[in-house]
């Protein structure tokens, strides 16, 4: 920082001095003093392959020779294989139609988009209000950053962004008629709430399958996500599944749609689809909702910068990775692995309400009093302490909750750690809560 300035110079902000990472491999990352960093969050919940593969990075240079820059709505090598990667191995039937965006907030508007447009190209153009969620995450632009249920990333904008009907997230740990009761309560919301804003006026529900970080991978209880399609089908409304984050195995299925054997309208999923090697997510859909845009006088906008054709073969080849070092079954496997290591070390602790999620999405939520799952004090910023001192610990853990719902720990880490990094792991969560919480 210079004399006359309080800040540092990245990132923008520049509140504190960011970290300095000087390279990464495998399901680590390394300090310029070539300090160890297990990546147990994956960066942001996104690394599934492990960093440094050279494969990945061999396909994009190619792809950067071969074309720089060429109109999305153009075809390519790059994405004509990747379109044919993801029809033939990863998409569930139905879902045959590609939109790819640069990232999920951008996906997840361009679905947005896509359902209300398709009521107005079915002569209904009053029905064009998006339910959401209480509890979520869609995005940072002013569309998807109103429809998200993430109080602390709306601070300072709440005169900008628009208000959206919104049901409880699904959360048995919280429910107020108790765990037991937690489907008919949630249900009952949702058509409530149906009632109240009017099923005519209703365009779609965009939702998480599993509550990502701003939640700590809130899991719904059992046969909410088939009660939901059956009342949204009775009033003619779009699902919109977010699968920014659980999407391409991270939960250990190919999606959570596969995970809750569900069939959404849309579907959005990004994140790991390149593994953080290139920018790039994409909206699914239906070929009813395509011909019935292609028949009207609408068009669904590309990005400037929407499918890259380097994007395209990172992704096809991070893809292909999966596939054939089989990730995704492991996933499963490991996940159960560190969920029951997990409950044998921490399942007790005084101040851990809640250890949940599936695969490679784990979330941990602490309280200051397990039994009435009373919050810490905003002001003690118990997140941020357990995530510095786990980083002195050498992992890594993405810190979750909105604000309002706070202090989840979570675990997303590449889909190539072993035990090595499970014990880790564990370890370090011990310690940090020890040293933060005095237990």
């Amino acid at each position: 920082m210079s004399a006359t300035s309080p800040l540092h110079s990245w990132p923008f902000l520049g509140r504190s001095k960011p970290l300095a990472i000087a390279r990464a491999k495998g399901a680590y990352l390394y300090q310029q003093d070539g300090k160890e960093i297990l990546d147990a969050g994956g960066g942001a919940i996104v690394v599934n392959v492990g960093h440094g593969r050279q494969e990945v990075a061999a396909a994009m240079s190619k792809a950067a020779q071969n074309t720089s820059y060429v109109l999305p709505g153009w075809m390519t090598p790059e994405r004509e294989a990747l379109a044919e990667e993801l029809r033939s191995h990863w998409l569930p039937p139905g879902l045959t139609r590609i939109h790819l965006c640069s990232g999920g907030s951008e996906a997840n508007e361009a679905a947005i988009k896509i359902a209300v447009q398709y009521h107005a190209a079915k002569g209904r153009p009053g029905k064009n209000k998006i339910l959401a969620r209480s509890l979520s995450y869609h995005g940072t632009t002013i569309t998807t950053a109103g429809v998200s249920g993430h109080a602390s990333r709306k601070l300072g904008l709440e005169g900008l962004l628009d208000k959206y009907p919104s049901i409880e997230t699904p959360y048995p740990l919280r429910c107020p008629l108790g765990r037991q009761e937690a489907l008919g309560y949630y249900i009952d919301n949702l058509k409530q709430t149906i009632a109240a804003v009017g099923g005519e006026k209703i365009a779609a529900l965009i939702a998480e399958p599993m509550n990502g970080s701003s939640g700590g991978a809130i899991t719904p209880p059992d046969g909410y996500w088939q009660q939901v399609a059956a009342v949204l089908k009775q009033h003619d409304i779009l699902l919109i599944l977010d699968e920014v984050m659980t999407g391409f195995g991270r939960i250990g299925e190919r999606f959570g749609l596969d995970f809750y054997g569900i069939t959404p309208d849309i579907m959005v999923a990004g994140k790991g689809m390149a593994s953080g090697y290139a920018a790039i997510a994409g909206t699914y859909s239906t070929d009813e909702i395509a011909q019935t845009l292609a028949d009207s006088p609408y068009d669904v906008m590309f990005h400037t910068f929407s499918s890259l054709p380097s994007s395209c073969a990172a992704a096809v080849s991070v893809l292909k990775i999966l596939r054939e070092e089989e990730l995704v079954s492991r996933v499963k496997k490991l996940g159960a692995q560190l969920k029951d290591r997990l409950h044998e070390t921490l399942g007790q602790h005084p101040h851990v309400a809640e250890i949940r999620g599936e695969g490679l999405l784990i979330g941990l939520e602490i309280v200051k009093d397990r039994e009435t799952l009373e919050p810490f004090p905003l002001e003690e910023r118990i997140t941020d302490k357990l995530v510095g001192r786990a980083l002195n610990q050498g992992v890594f853990f993405y810190p979750g909750g909105t604000g309002e719902v706070r202090d989840m720990l979570c675990i997303g880490a590449p889909f190539i750690i072993g035990d090595k990094e499970i014990d880790k792991m564990t370890a370090a969560l011990q310690a940090s809560l020890a040293e933060v919480t005095g237990s």
